[in-house]
């Protein structure tokens, strides 16, 4: 049975990352550390270690963009943009300190998917977009992986730590609120396999590459 994958990569760092405020639709830069953990990422996806990469797949946003475009060069493809790998929406929580919300408002958060920052998108919302995003590649996983000489086609999906969890949590067949029970690295790598169609996760919040 021929193995695909889905290779989901968190873009590299940004300031506001390193700041640790709440980043979701705001569209900073990668700074000099994510433009190098960008490039170290690409090399690891075009060490053959994956197999091929058949595409290369990002959120619109500049900090995924631009990661993206290190791993499309070194996999010899174009980026293509998926608006549905966008990071949530914090709404009036956008650059907020992680630790800046008042404790019941992360309780709520943390308790009910259905939870909305003003003027923001719930998990459960979040989760939604993904997981048909990802059915959707998979699909397309599959029908390369069948064409011959297509055994074990890869398809990079290039995005943020919501989506990466959240495409997780459509893995393992989990809830929405897995956003807050996994923890995920800039410029790491997760492995979602697809045997014959159905994903199993395989790798999650790899960053060897970064050592």
């Amino acid at each position: 049975m021929s193995i695909g994958s889905l290779l989901l990569a968190r873009h590299g760092r940004t300031e506001a990352n390193a700041r640790g405020v709440l980043l979701g639709r705001e569209d900073p830069p990668l700074d000099e550390t994510g433009e190098a953990q960008a490039a170290a990422l690409a090399g690891a996806l075009g060490s053959g270690r994956f197999g091929q990469v058949v595409a290369v797949v990002s959120s619109p946003l500049r900090r995924t963009m631009r990661t993206a475009e290190h791993i499309a060069a070194v996999a010899g493809v174009g980026v293509q943009i998926d608006e549905r790998l966008i990071e949530l929406d914090y709404g009036e929580f956008e650059g907020m300190p992680v630790g800046g919300l008042p404790q019941e408002t992360w309780l709520e958060w943390q308790t009910d998917v259905d939870f909305r920052p003003p003027g923001g998108e719930t998990l459960a919302e979040l989760g939604a977009r993904v997981r048909e995003c990802c059915v959707e590649w998979a699909d397309l996983v599959g029908a390369r992986s069948a064409e011959p000489g297509g055994a074990g086609a890869n398809v990079v999906l290039v995005s943020h730590v919501s989506p990466i969890k959240a495409a997780v949590a459509w893995a393992l067949d989990a809830g929405d609120d897995l956003a807050w029970r996994a923890h995920l690295d800039p410029a790491s790598l997760t492995r979602v396999l697809l045997r014959g169609g159905r994903p199993a996760l395989g790798l999650f919040n790899e960053t060897a590459h970064l050592q």
